[in-house]
């Protein structure tokens, strides 16, 4: 039996639909943006300190 090499594939997280802008007050839809806002930095900094490892990788491996 064949395998499948999409099973192999890492899956990339399905993002939730996005709430109904419409219904929502001023107030929500700040919220919304400061909780949007914080999820960006929580994300900038997963990439910055993977970018660091990275780096830290490549040094050990880099040929003198």
């Amino acid at each position: 039996m064949a395998m499948d090499t999409d099973d192999l594939e890492p899956r990339r997280p399905t993002l939730a639909a996005p709430p109904n802008l419409e219904v929502m007050s001023v107030g929500d839809l700040e919220h919304y943006i400061t909780q949007l806002e914080a999820e960006i930095a929580r994300a900038r900094a997963m990439i910055e300190a993977k970018g660091g490892a990275k780096t830290a990788a490549e040094s050990v491996f880099r040929k003198g």
